[in-house]
């Protein structure tokens, strides 16, 4: 099992080409599951600037190969496109870049609180829809874990910002400051979970007048639920006209045209427009029009805080930590294949033996006590080499180990063996002599 990942985010590709992945996320971890040999699992990460794919996986090569493959034809972009821009990682560099992308340390906004949840839904999808493994869940709950510590342990839990909260301190510095938040009448377009978080934190600044607009005609319902009032195509010209700022959060694919706002706008009435749809809710050409500020997401990277550097180097420590101590464990695991077949052969052997004291003391004393000692002989003849076996795989030389065993017990390992939990307990009408733990 190797752990493989392709990851496009803002560090990577425009936020445009990012937007038009992530828009073909549904559906892709089922289909890279069910279409190829080579990929045990998948989990797929879509948030609003980035995009990635998490597998456990058996050959990475073909792996990535049909990731890709499925990834363009759903995206309508080349493979080849995508092969010379997308990262790949694989192996522990996976386990690392979830842990930091969890912990908010690859956001466009450091620190930021919104990608923790958006890494448990990520796992909590797949496991809806049958697409992760065993090592997948451990991945990401392991994630969330690094991700708790880091809030719980650093400052960075307290500083970090939501990218949409930095977005609207760029706005307050931009209006004129005489004016407050309560006096702003602001237009809103999006009902989804972006909008409803830049709605709840436009509430807590103090904006009484939001109006919301949506496309689909979700806005009622959304207003309904978060309050605000609703816009349809009839009121939204006038709402625009008298907007103080206009907040983007749909990505739907439509578009507020310049033309259409300079038509409407009240000449010298200032209008600060922040833009956070990956695929531009406004025409970035706004940004020409007297009066009128654009803030978008490159604006909010390029404004991300920067007194953050020790919080973000205690939270880096934390995240190296729990990958180096996640990675031993799943080295380690890799040896319990070889761990099992070692006691299943020791077992066939002390049952053999058993067999023949029985054969020739019948269930005696005598015969329980031999037993007894047989049992405490071999579990502790067992111990070193199980736990040097552990140590092995945590160095990445499960194969030295394996090679040992069948070296000296002519075992063939090729295949792993599914570890049963039964006790050793001896064969024939004899009760079981009793358990004798290992030190």
């Amino acid at each position: 099992m190797v752990f493989l990942s392709l990851v496009a985010s803002h560090s990577q590709l425009d936020l445009e080409t990012v937007a038009q992945i992530s828009a073909s996320a549904d559906g892709l971890a089922a289909a890279s599951v069910n279409g190829s040999a080579a990929i045990n699992g998948a989990v797929v990460l879509a948030t609003c600037n980035r995009f990635e794919v998490y597998a456990d996986v058996d050959h990475v090569e073909d792996a990535a190969d049909h990731l890709v493959s499925e990834l363009a034809a759903s995206a309508g972009l080349s493979p080849e496109f995508l092969s010379r821009r997308l990262t790949t990682l694989e192996g522990d560099p996976v386990i690392e870049h979830l842990f930091s992308v969890g912990a908010g340390l690859d956001s466009a906004v450091v620190g930021e609180r919104e990608i923790a949840g958006q890494v448990r839904r990520a796992l909590t999808q797949a496991q809806q829809e049958k697409t992760t493994t065993s090592n997948l869940t451990r991945l990401f709950q392991n994630a969330t874990r690094a991700a708790k510590d880091v809030g719980s342990n650093t400052d960075l839990g307290t500083q970090g910002k939501s990218v949409v909260s930095v977005a609207l301190d760029l706005a307050e510095e931009l209006r004129d400051e005489a004016s407050d938040w309560s006096e702003q009448d602001v237009v809103l377009f999006g009902t989804g979970s972006y909008a409803g978080a830049t709605m709840a934190l436009l509430k807590e600044r103090g904006v009484q007048r939001i109006s919301v607009y949506s496309h689909s005609g979700r806005a009622a319902d959304f207003t309904a639920k978060r309050g605000g009032f609703p816009l349809n195509d009839e009121l939204l010209p006038q709402a625009l006209r008298e907007a103080d700022i206009i907040v983007g959060c749909s990505g739907g694919g439509h578009q507020l045209a310049r033309e259409e706002l300079e038509a409407l706008r009240v000449e010298k009435h200032p209008l600060i427009a922040i833009d956070m749809a990956l695929t531009h809710d406004f025409d970035p050409t706004l940004a020409e029009l007297p009066d009128v500020e654009l803030i978008t997401l490159e604006s909010v990277r390029m404004a991300a805080p920067t007194e953050q550097v020790m919080a973000v180097h205690a939270a880096s420590r934390i995240v190296k930590k729990a990958t180096a101590e996640f990675a031993a464990a799943q080295r380690e695991r890799e040896a319990d294949f070889a761990i099992v077949a070692l006691r299943q052969h020791t077992k066939s052997v002390l049952d053999a033996e058993i067999a023949k004291v029985r054969a020739q003391h019948g269930c005696s004393a005598a015969a329980e006590e031999v037993e007894l000692a047989m049992r405490r002989m071999v579990r502790q003849l067992l111990h070193v080499p199980t736990k040097r076996a552990r140590e092995l795989a945590g160095e990445g030389r499960t194969s030295e180990y394996v090679a040992a065993l069948e070296t000296l017990y002519g075992l063939e390992l090729d295949q792993p063996v599914a570890e049963k939990s039964e006790p050793m307990q001896a064969q024939g009408n004899c009760p079981a002599a009793p358990e004798v733990k290992s030190a």
